[in-house]
């Protein structure tokens, strides 16, 4: 007998979208954002981000789990040419640069670290800095105040249908939960609204009162 699914909402106490003070933990994938203008925003969806030759932690891509660092980026323009994607990071090896480890604030991957992260305390705002592009994928955009290009830009965003992970495995995006999986998810219909869902949504809101 099929599997029957009505409206839901899921809650996760061990969420891995951590506030910004939250210390991030070796290997584990979060949310976080990166403020980009909107002329570079297609690029960096289509062909990836390329690494800054330098900055507060040296080298690499800069991102933070708060949004608002993010927003003030890229600093000089203005606040409606700036775009905010929303990342799923892999963080691999995280380094805490904090006042005990000023030393490795731009040799960090030298050391054998993927992410420097400066907390909170330190800059105002938290902000990491991952040396390996690879490991950010832009799952969505979190602010852009042009509707014609953020519609455009998230329509571009779903055709990047396969991502590739740093072993080289190719992984299919689920049109429904929108998770990457090398296993094809099997869609089934909500009985009350007809709709089309996955079993791994988070939400599903029936739009059938």
């Amino acid at each position: 007998m099929p599997i029957q699914f009505s409206g839901w909402e899921t809650y996760c106490e061990k969420s891995r979208h951590l506030k910004p003070g939250q210390e991030p933990q070796k290997s584990h994938g979060y949310i976080m954002y990166h403020g980009t203008h909107k002329s570079a925003a297609a690029t960096i969806i289509s062909s990836g981000f390329r690494p800054s030759s330098g900055g507060t932690l040296g080298p690499g891509v800069y991102c933070s789990r708060d949004i608002n660092k993010a927003m003030g980026y890229p600093g000089g323009c203005a606040p409606g040419d700036r775009v905010v994607f929303k990342l799923r990071v892999r963080v691999g090896k995280v380094k805490k640069i904090d006042s005990k480890s000023m030393l490795l604030m731009h040799t960090w991957h030298q050391n054998g670290y993927d992410t420097a992260w400066l907390p909170s305390p330190v800059s105002g705002m938290e902000e990491d800095c991952v040396w390996d592009p690879k490991r950010l994928t832009v799952i969505g955009i979190a602010h852009c105040t042009d509707a014609s290009t953020k519609s455009s830009l998230e329509s571009l965003i779903k055709k990047q249908g396969q991502v590739q992970e740093a072993d080289g495995r190719s992984l299919d995006q689920c049109k429904g939960c929108g998770m990457h999986t090398q296993d094809k998810h099997t869609m089934e219909k909500c009985w009350c609204c007809k709709t089309s869902v996955c079993p791994f949504m988070d939400k599903h809101v029936c739009q059938k009162s």
